[in-house]
């Protein structure tokens, strides 16, 4: 008796990879207010009032800081985010996306 095709059995291996996190760090400057960068962290990133002032004090004292981990596209877009309203409240606050 002949084995038919249908009862021929493939194994298939998939490579599935965990999407790289990409860190979002907001740098210091001499004109962007201490409240604004607060309202940004508690809008943008989601942080109560005491974390985003502890945050915002750190940005001031060490020049930069880590606000957040996230995949690629979500960094990305919170960056695109914040740097729009930095703009349209005319600050030049700068905030950038890397690998961890």
């Amino acid at each position: 008796m002949a084995k038919t095709q249908e009862n021929i059995r493939y194994k298939t291996k998939a490579d599935i990879q965990v999407p790289q996190k990409y860190k979002v760090i907001i740098h210091n400057d001499d004109f962007t207010t201490m409240e604004f960068v607060v309202e940004l962290l508690k809008k943008v990133f989601r942080y109560d009032e005491a974390k985003a002032e502890a945050l915002m004090l750190t940005v001031h004292k060490e020049g930069k800081a880590t606000v957040g981990i996230y995949p690629r596209d979500i960094a990305e877009t919170k960056v695109y985010i914040a740097t729009d309203m930095a703009r349209q409240n005319n600050f030049p606050l700068k905030l950038t996306c890397e690998p961890v």
